[in-house]
This record gives structure tokens, sequence and C-alpha cells, in this order.
């Protein structure tokens, strides 16, 4: 019998043997892959990938030492060596006070259907169909001199994690994936730019000629960019990178760095850190979500939780080590690689809409700045400073006039989050979303 055809009784076996070679606990974890990507320029073909792997990792634990062996030889021979060094390793490795197992009582019993698996694998013509029509619909528009290509991609992904606290649950996962990128202008005058969708179902994937006219479209718009002189103005993030935001206070609410000290958030717990009526929502258990998941790494039962509740911080992202060390309750955040130990990370993180239209943040900036693409990672952790390379448009009257390219964005993210207003157009598209923001008296560097 394989081992993908029935994944929790063999990795039950594994965490048994380990407890009958001397563990004092165990868990494993194995993961399957199936991908397919094709990708084409100017209408020709240009690459056609499947790849299909497989991979386990098994936990042990000796009082609070703990030692992970991972392998992708799943034969019985390997596997029994897996099982011994591992148990070996655990005997010498450093305690860890912090380590162990998720308790019975926290684990999930009943996983919600979230209808994150599409069960048709799109065939590879299909997916070269798509990369034709979006570089078709791109080199259409007027303006448009070259592609860079467009690129359609499929997969699905299974997870089985078993322990000896008696957790033992798999799912299934599935993504498409579509982009093409397109330039501008000619010589030295030429700009780039491009636009991309994912989903898990395919007919959930933005329309494949309206996705290469909006990146046809937003090349163009970058014709012919100014630069602009240094000054303090209000700053209008747009949705595909207003979303980074809310990643960086997903890094700083972070249980592990919180635990360490190192998160300009450390002593922010309960405290204000937005305006009123702003919330940010981390939600594992959203219908067709490209990061939903009735379990975490850990076999912990997830839940929605509110990171901020109007304006105020409410949680960390925990998985059980970091919570143990705050002295705190996991959040059913973990995730987990076959060769490393749990860690707290979030799922479908968004910023909730606000109640003001984009038209409405834009008309009311005299002169300011609107973001479209963001450069570099200028982002300190633990102090909060800000600083990001970024490009987009000037703002002149409430109306979005000519190009900017070559300036940068700085402050700090308590000023940015505090002076920051969403807007009402929240799309999902990323495992992160946002919608338009606008962030009043950052500083915009140029000439």
């Amino acid at each position: 019998m394989s081992f993908s055809s029935d994944p929790l009784g063999h990795l039950s076996d594994l965490v048994n043997k380990a407890k009958s070679i001397g563990a004092d606990a165990a868990d494993a974890i194995y993961v399957e892959g199936i991908s397919v990507s094709t990708a084409c320029r100017k209408g020709e073909p240009e690459s056609l990938a499947r790849s299909e792997g497989y991979d386990l990792g098994l936990r042990v634990f000796i009082g609070k030492r703990q030692a992970i062996v991972s392998s992708s030889d799943l034969s019985n021979t390997a596997l029994d060596d897996l099982v011994t060094r591992a148990v070996a390793m655990a005997k010498v490795v450093p305690e860890d006070p912090y380590s162990g197992l998720a308790p019975s009582e926290l684990l999930a019993t009943q996983i919600p259907d979230l209808d994150d698996c599409d069960p048709v694998e799109p065939s590879s013509d299909k997916l070269e169909q798509l990369t034709r029509e979006a570089e078709e619909a791109a080199l259409n528009i007027k303006g448009v001199t070259n592609s860079e290509g467009a690129e359609a991609g499929w997969g699905r992904s299974s997870l089985a994690v078993v322990g000896t606290n008696g957790f033992a649950q798999q799912r299934e996962s599935s993504g498409h994936s579509l982009s093409v990128s397109v330039v501008a202008g000619e010589g030295t005058e030429m700009e780039r730019d491009y636009d991309f969708s994912t989903s898990v179902y395919g007919e959930d994937l933005q329309d494949a000629r309206e996705l290469g006219k909006n990146a046809a479209k937003k090349a163009v718009a970058r014709l012919n960019p100014r630069k602009v002189e240094t000054a303090q103005v209000p700053v209008i993030f747009d949705p595909r990178v207003s979303s980074s935001l809310v990643g960086h206070l997903a890094s700083a609410v972070n249980g592990s760095s919180v635990a360490r000290g190192t998160t300009f958030l450390r002593e922010k717990m309960g405290k204000k850190l937005f305006a009123n009526g702003v919330n940010i929502i981390d939600d594992p258990l959203r219908k067709r979500g490209l990061r939903s998941k009735g379990f975490d790494a850990e076999g912990v039962a997830t839940q929605t939780r509110h990171i901020i509740e109007d304006g105020t911080l409410q949680t960390w992202i925990m998985d059980m080590r970091s919570a143990r060390q705050l002295g705190l309750e996991t959040t059913g955040s973990a995730s987990r690689g076959t060769s490393s130990p749990p860690s707290p990370s979030t799922t479908n993180l968004y910023m909730d809409a606000g109640t003001v239209s984009r038209d409405d943040l834009v008309k009311n900036v005299k002169s300011g700045f609107y973001i479209t693409e963001l450069i570099g990672m200028g982002v300190n952790g633990i102090t909060g400073d800000y600083s990001r390379g970024a490009g987009g448009f000037w703002i002149e009257n409430g109306e979005i006039t000519f190009p900017v390219n070559e300036v940068t964005i700085a402050g700090s993210l308590l000023d940015i989050f505090k002076n920051l207003t969403p807007a009402d157009d929240l799309v999902f598209r990323f495992g992160t979303n946002a919608p338009t923001v606008r962030v009043d008296g950052l500083t915009v560097a140029g000439i």
C-alpha cells in the first residue's frame, strides 16, 4: 500500500514506533503536491512544466528535548531509520522549556468544509489559452510596445498531521493563478507594469482579457514620469500595495517576535494603534480563501480573530511555543514545514473596508502621492521605522495627474497606523488584503 493512499495510518505507525523506542511524545506531518505551469511570450509558448512531490517530517520529544527529521524516501527501511535517528537526536539536544504537543482539549475535532479544493485540474491547453488571451488583450492596447510574457498555473496540495496526543486529520487545497507583464513606450522612455489573479477555484480567476487590458493600461499610464520635490503630504496606497501595511502589522504581532522582545509593538497590547472603526481580521475559516484551514500545523482548531478591533490591538498571533513563553493560549496559528518546528503565521488576513470611497479619499487631497508600486524592504521591525522606494501618480487638487517615480516614502509605522483611513473598496485578491488607504503626514523624498 502506498503512503499517499493512507497517510494517517502510516503517520500513526511512525509516531507509535517513536514512542516504543523511547520518545515521550511525537507528531508527524506529510505533504504532497502537484503543480502545472505554462508561459508564453508574443503568442509563442515558452515553457510547460509539471512537478509532483512529497515529503515527511517526524518530531519527537524526550522530556523537554525535541528533534525533527525529514525525508522524501518513504521506503520502510528509510522510515525505520528516520524514527531511530529522531529519537537518538532528541536524547542529546538542549532542552527547550516551551516545547511540546498541543493538549487534547485544544485539538480540532469538527473540521469545517471550507470549499478550498477545486476538483477540476485544468489541462495544459487551457492554461496556455489563458496566457494567450491575457497577452493578446494587453498587446492590443495602444501604447504597449512589448511583452514580458504571461504565465498561468495550477496546483493541488494535501497535508496530513498525526500526533500521540490523539490528533489525526488531513486536508487538501488548490490554487489557480494567471499573470501578464507588458512594456509601454520606446527606447529610454519605456515603462513596464503587470496584473495578476489568484484563486482557489479556476472559475473565480479574473477574466484573462480583462486582466491583460488592466496590465496594459497601467503600463501606458506610467509613461513620461516626473520628479517631485520633497514634501510632507497625504499618501494614498493602492490596494495592490496597501496590503503590505497589514503585513508589517502581522510581523509585529507575531508571538515569536513578541516573546523575544524584538517588535516595536511589544508593549502595545490593549492600546489604540489605529483610528476608531479600523478592524484587521485573520480569518482561517473563509470559504474559498487562499489560506483557509480548519486546523493549524499543531492540530489546534482555528477560529476567526480580530487582531485590531475598533483601532485597538486585541491579540498576538501565536503557536503553542510562543503562547507558553508569553503565558497565554495559542491562537491556533501554527504553520510548519517538514524539517522545522511550528511557528506562528496568519491565514486570510485583511483590513476591513471603511465607509469612504476611494474617489473621496483622493478628491480631498490638495497635493499628495498615490502609490501603485513599492520597492525594497526598508522597514525596521524593532523600532517601527519605515522607508521604502515608491512609484505612482501625483495628486493635485483632488485629481490623479502625472506619473511619478524614483521617490522614497518615510515615516514610522506607529504614525502610519494612527493616521490611516481605509476606503470601502476591499477585494480579496491575495492572502493578505486591504482596501485603498490614505495616510496623512508621510514624507515623500524626491528632488
